[in-house]
């Protein structure tokens, strides 16, 4: 007789992050019936648990079309883990390797990581892979340069920043950040003066000119801190509407642009947005329609040149301005932004 246990497996991540959270959040923090959590994994585009428990619908109202493009798409064979932009280069994390891509699709080269890759990072020359409990620095070509255990062993590590003074990471058992010296030294950790509720891997961290971003998902807002661990101010509210984060816990994922913008990527109604600075909505980027339907976060990076790239659970995808879409909106936000030195803004030809 077969084992039923042998077939078992280990909840990653990504499963976590497909299942939405919405179970544990709904389980543990408001004690679901079995009938709502049966409704959640059969209907989930129309119930969804905020961080009270509370129930709502989440049927996605928006029906503009996206005024960019997918110009190129691409298929992984294994299940991509993590994703970044190097230069002019996409990598992703995928099958216990890092892959190199062009933007035009072409694969290039990859070099061997360990398994259950939850983060990567590129910083100038270096290249840092996050996993549950420890962080490793590679050079392009593929060297280990070092490596170094997570600071306790009860660590469950999500994302990772890196910027002149440290390694930032996200824990989600300590539910606090933890800061390392680049090579490896505990620094200290921050906590959030409004609590960080984690109810999945939602645990979002990225930097921009010494400011520290992160998602406090459950709380369904955005954190900023200084490199000291000052914590700063944060912004964002629940809700389906665009410029609100809706289910268990969103954003999942946060970029920063090179002019400081905010792209935040959701699940439930998978879409990714941009805010300002100071945490004004501006616009959604590419919404469920454009990313390809689904539930999933799409995590997104900006090129040099104002394309969009997004890396879902299979896929990576490019997409570029399009003048003829964008008509069909009127006046999109990215067209009329006054941030020249955003990338979008200045690959859009007005």
């Amino acid at each position: 007789m077969e084992d039923n246990n042998s077939n078992k497996k280990k909840l990653t991540r990504k499963d976590f992050l497909r299942i939405s959270g919405s179970i544990v959040a709904g389980g543990a923090i408001a004690g679901v019936s079995g009938k709502l959590i049966s409704d959640m994994v059969r209907r989930p585009d129309k119930l969804f648990f905020d961080a009270e428990g509370e129930t709502y619908d989440i049927s996605d109202g928006d029906v503009t079309v996206s005024p960019y493009r997918r110009t190129t798409s691409l298929r992984t064979p294994a299940e991509i883990e993590a994703f970044d932009i190097c230069g002019d280069r996409m990598i992703a994390a995928s099958g216990g390797a890092v892959t190199f891509y062009t933007l035009d699709g072409k694969e290039l080269d990859s070099f061997k990581t360990g398994t259950e890759v939850r983060d990567i990072c590129v910083d100038k020359e270096e290249i840092y892979v996050l996993y549950p409990a420890r962080i490793e620095v590679f050079s392009q070509a593929g060297e280990m340069l070092r490596g170094w255990d997570a600071c306790s062993d009860n660590s469950d590590y999500c994302s990772l920043t890196v910027t002149p003074t440290g390694v930032f990471v996200t824990d989600v058992f300590a539910k606090n950040i933890c800061k390392y010296t680049r090579d490896g030294g505990l620094v200290k950790f921050i906590d959030s003066p409004n609590g960080f509720v984690i109810p999945s891997y939602c645990f979002a961290i990225a930097s921009h000119n010494g400011t520290i971003y992160c998602s406090n998902a459950g709380r369904h807002i955005i954190e900023s801190y200084t490199e000291d661990g000052k914590y700063i101010t944060s912004f964002g509210q629940a809700g389906t509407a665009t410029g609100s984060f809706c289910g268990c816990c969103n954003p999942v994922h946060l970029y920063i642009s090179s002019a400081g913008e905010i792209i935040t990527s959701e699940k439930g109604i998978p879409r990714v947005s941009c805010y300002s600075t100071d945490g004004r909505f501006r616009s959604v980027l590419l919404n469920r329609r454009a990313l390809g339907g689904g539930y999933d976060a799409y995590e997104a990076r900006l090129s040099s040149d104002g394309q969009i790239l997004a890396a879902g659970k299979h896929s990576l995808s490019v997409y570029k301005y399009d003048a003829s879409l964008a008509a069909e909106n009127g006046s999109p936000a990215c067209e009329i932004c006054g941030i020249t030195s955003c990338p979008i803004r200045r690959g859009i030809t007005v």
